[in-house]
């Protein structure tokens, strides 16, 4: 079981003083933020294509035991029919995803709040989902965010094709504990600005214990601080990492 604790990007402008040392070059923030933390969720991937360079730049200037994770590109995500994104899912795979190497985690494949569950184009979608990417073994994870998902046989499908279902702690989007992968992939939303680690301490101390429980039968777990209290976000990775490893 391997527990990773991170944020969503490294670069926003309020972290700059705030998580960032006052002064510190912009260009450095990636070496800076994956020193703090142990994983990244990294949002441009859903916006734009990025080149094979940048991949082997982002590894290069990360530690050994780094990991990122890619947010899918909304040509993928963004459809009326899913199962017509194969073109879009594979021109983002042979992007160069794979010069991560070792530091290449989860693909995040996000819905729309509108968009609603239609058993037979899902099948049909997850289907399209690659096993590996120049040799390199894939792990999926799915981010509903209608209510219609909560379905078991919404569940059924993530289970059958080894994909997880992404943990939403949102007041937006349906909550959906089910274990459907080797690992977990957690989106935590609910922060707060005014609380110094984001969330309060009764509450990092239960998703400490959470994250161990998803850990069970030696499931790897990812866990992002993302959105709300987002400029406290780094102190809460920082605070939940303390926790797990009992620093």
């Amino acid at each position: 079981m391997t527990i990773r604790v991170g944020i969503g990007g490294w670069t926003f402008e309020p972290w700059r003083g705030a998580f960032y040392p006052a002064g510190l070059p912009h260009a450095r923030e990636l070496d800076y933020a994956s020193r703090h933390v142990t994983t990244i969720e990294v949002n441009g991937t859903f916006y734009s294509s990025m080149s094979p360079a940048t991949y082997r730049k982002w590894h290069d200037e990360t530690p050994d035991d780094f990991v990122f994770s890619l947010k899918a590109p909304r040509y993928a995500v963004n459809r009326r029919v899913l199962a017509e994104a194969g073109d879009s899912i594979a021109r983002f795979v042979a992007s160069g995803i794979d010069e991560l190497g070792d530091k290449l985690g989860p693909i995040l494949w996000q819905f729309a709040g509108t968009k609603k569950f239609d058993a037979e184009d899902f099948a049909a979608f997850l289907k399209l989902l690659p096993a590996a990417a120049g040799g390199r073994p894939l792990r999926h994870a799915l981010e509903p965010r209608h209510e219609s998902f909560r379905n078991p046989v919404f569940t059924a499908l993530a289970r059958e094709a080894g994909a997880a279902i992404v943990f939403a702690d949102s007041e937006d989007y349906p909550m959906i504990d089910e274990p459907t992968a080797d690992f977990t992939y957690a989106r935590l939303q609910r922060g707060d600005d005014g609380e110094p680690t984001c969330y309060p301490v009764a509450a990092l101390d239960g998703l400490a214990e959470q994250a161990r429980a998803w850990g069970e039968n030696g499931r790897d777990a990812f866990v992002y601080f993302i959105h709300g209290g987002k400029i406290r976000a780094p102190a809460a990775a920082a605070a939940l990492i303390d926790r797990i490893t009992d620093r």
